[in-house]
């Protein structure tokens, strides 16, 4: 069995206050974390955060809107997690107040005792792109870094 965990988009419905007299129209992405499970993701139920409508993500970047479903009340929130991580990093990601995905993220990496790296956060400047990554090792260690890099663009 081989099991990975990804963050991905998945798009509703809904359209941002700042895009709405665009045409074509811009729906609203927003991030998930998934389990994929030999090559197959786990269906779950997730909230967008922009109109809090329920989606069922069926496959990465792919999800349907669930009818009847209001407060999405199963729906594992921050608080949820909490309590299953170390001190250490709840309390740095709860400063930090990353979303619900890296938490999610993080627990799976946890529970697997699988290593990976996880991008926090992400700031470009010109050609240079400075990432700040949250490395969790399979012991149940992690260490924030930071890396920037130089991109080039090949012009044919």
């Amino acid at each position: 069995m081989n099991l990975e965990g990804i963050r991905h988009l998945v798009e509703c419905h809904c359209i941002l206050p700042q895009f709405r007299n665009r045409n074509p129209a811009v729906y609203h992405k927003f991030v998930v974390f998934s389990i994929v499970e030999d090559d197959s993701v786990k269906p779950k139920l997730a909230q967008c955060n922009n109109c809090g409508i329920v989606h069922r993500v069926t496959d990465l970047c792919k999800s349907e809107i669930v009818h009847g479903v209001e407060e999405g009340n199963s729906i594992r929130k921050i608080d949820d997690i909490k309590v299953s991580l170390p001190q250490k990093i709840t309390d740095f990601l709860s400063q930090q107040k990353y979303d619900v995905t890296i938490w999610e993220f993080v627990e799976f990496l946890l529970d697997n005792h699988k290593e990976s790296e996880i991008v926090l956060s992400k700031d470009q400047q010109g050609d240079i792109t400075q990432v700040k990554i949250l490395h969790v090792k399979s012991d149940g260690t992690f260490k924030v870094k930071s890396e920037t890099r130089q991109d080039e663009l090949e012009v044919e």
